[in-house]
């Protein structure tokens, strides 16, 4: 199925595109939009981005060589060799890709109601739980975030299949896909909207900083953002917590309507600013904190509703509950996901789904009996029910999901069970959080076996010796820097009651080194090592 045309004008484009359109654009016909010069093909148009190490110009001679009649270039790259394309000027190429590309696809995102969901951790399972609900409600929904592609009307990841123009997957499994993998992504999603639909498709998007800041969503403009948290990430990309949080506030800046978490302080300080929000959904789950309560809408010019909750309940390993009350609202809601977090997740997606039009009841319905997000607390179902231990993955990969991972556990252990964590720090990424994550490990966690996590180009053994920094020397510690190994190790030596925790990938089915991408399924090395080590039924079956 296609869902762009076979060729456009150049001028149309770049007028469908908000660009300047230079003489003789009329002339000129275009037969697609490429970033990749090694996948151009005649007639494109090639937009030549200038990287954090190259300028534009590199891979333009190859795009020029490979048949491109338009090249798309920065003031900056002039220098551009001399060829028979035609060339425009831009003032920002990755603006300018992202822009084109919308409208090559016919600007999809206008049939489309879109959900932005940002912050540091969070965001897959709100999004998740969200999908989840408007599934129950008969919704027609899509979702792009971390654990996959979600076409409206599939039960599972999608978009494996391969562009006959690209000859690549359409999805590569990026959170925010780059433009030349999420505009096509939202013209199917658009295209799949049923003919009679009462309502627009819903697409929700986890939208990352990188993504904000690299202008990969530029032209959209989002029915509905949903602010997690913020808490230290990605430090060797933005350089502080202030422009962290610059880039997360550009999202608020393009959305007509916002749930906020304001128990985080970065929440409370995003109402605060002078965004053309039109309505602010504020969620507390641990009071006001700090919130004067006589202005009913911190942030000034738009409404707002204010949404608690209240009689929480932690259930152990059984979930959470607790009634979510707003002057519209009274709905109790049970989620079966363990942990202190669950709260606000379940929270913010609830009240997402109210904003978009969904039923209390349905809202409720669909939480209750929420499967949970793959590598997100996620138990494993170890090969023998008298295995004496459990085992859990996450994804938590920074100081503060960590820490609250760890939290949610001392929320539901028993006396007498340890906690056993399995961790290590990403190569090729900000090393501060290293020692912070040592730290944190130390003090709540009663055993650690420390190993490797996407080591990427680093050397493991030097990512290991930033972690041990920050180690408590008079804790628990084993060093195995072979990631399936510790996993062994972990299982090997658990104790009855012990909960191993193996923190950092999460949902993630691969471990990247020097050598690159390989196939690596903890779930996979964990069940085998506890039929090896501990099932009771090998000898006798």
């Amino acid at each position: 199925m296609t869902f762009h045309p076979s060729s456009m004008r150049l001028s149309q484009l770049l007028t469908e595109a908000g660009l300047p359109v230079p003489e003789g654009a009329e002339q000129i016909t275009v037969s697609g939009v490429s970033t990749d010069s090694r996948r151009v093909l005649p007639g494109n148009l090639f937009v030549a981005i200038r990287g954090f190490r190259t300028g534009g110009r590199t891979y333009a001679p190859e795009a020029v060589a490979n048949g491109a009649a338009v090249i798309v270039q920065e003031d900056t790259d002039r220098e551009l060799p001399a060829s028979d394309a035609f060339t425009v000027i831009v003032p920002n190429a990755r603006t300018a890709a992202a822009c084109l590309l919308d409208a090559w696809y016919g600007h999809p995102s206008k049939e489309l109601c879109l959900v932005g969901v940002t912050g540091t951790n969070g965001k897959t399972s709100v999004s998740t739980m969200l999908h989840a609900i408007l599934r129950e409600a008969g919704i027609p929904c899509g979702l792009i975030g971390t654990i996959g592609c979600f076409l409206p009307g599939d039960n599972g990841p999608s978009c494996e299949s391969i562009s006959q123009e690209s000859k690549k997957p359409l999805y590569s499994g990026m959170t925010t896909p780059d433009p030349d993998e999420l505009y096509p992504l939202l013209a199917r999603m658009a295209a799949r909207a049923p003919t009679q639909a009462r309502r627009k498709t819903v697409v929700i998007m986890e939208v990352t900083s990188h993504a904000l800041c690299l202008a990969r969503v530029a032209p959209l403009t989002f029915d509905l953002a949903v602010f997690t948290n913020l808490s230290s990430e990605h430090m060797d990309f933005h350089g502080t917590m202030e422009d962290y949080y610059e880039a997360k506030l550009r999202l608020f800046e393009v959305s007509r309507e916002a749930v906020i978490n304001a128990d985080d302080r970065w929440g409370r300080r995003l109402l605060a600013e002078p965004a053309p929000v039109h309505h602010y959904h504020i969620c507390h789950a641990e009071g006001l904190q700090n919130l004067s309560p006589d202005r009913m809408c911190p942030a000034g010019e738009g409404t707002c509703t204010r949404y608690y909750a209240e009689q929480i309940k932690y259930l152990g390993g059984d979930g959470v509950s607790f009634k979510l009350t707003s002057p519209d609202v009274r709905l109790r809601i049970r989620c079966p996901v363990p942990g202190k977090f669950t709260v606000m997740n379940a929270m913010e997606a609830a009240v997402a789904a109210l904003t978009l039009g969904v039923s209390p009841s349905a809202v409720r319905d669909a939480l209750a009996s929420f499967a949970g997000v793959p590598g997100r607390m996620e138990r494993i179902c170890l090969p023998d029910t008298d295995i004496p231990f459990s085992v859990f993955i996450d994804f938590a990969h920074t100081p503060d999901a960590l820490e609250k991972l760890l939290a949610s556990v001392h929320g539901f252990r028993r006396r007498g069970q340890r906690i056993v964590l399995v961790f290590g720090c990403g190569g090729d990424r900000d090393r501060s959080k290293r020692k912070m994550m040592a730290r944190i490990a130390s003090r709540m966690a009663d055993s650690l076996v420390i190993t490797s996590d996407n080591s990427r180009t680093e050397d493991p053994n030097e990512i290991i010796a930033d972690i041990l920094a920050g180690v408590d020397k008079e804790s628990e510690f084993a060093v195995v820097p072979n990631r399936a190994e510790a996993i062994r190790y972990a299982v090997r030596h658990a104790r009855a009651g012990d909960i191993i925790l193996l923190a950092g990938k999460g949902h993630e089915n691969y471990e990247i080194d020097r050598e690159g991408k390989h196939p690596f399924c903890e779930k996979d090395i964990a069940v085998e090592a506890a039929k090896k080590f501990h099932s009771v039924h090998t000898e006798t079956t």
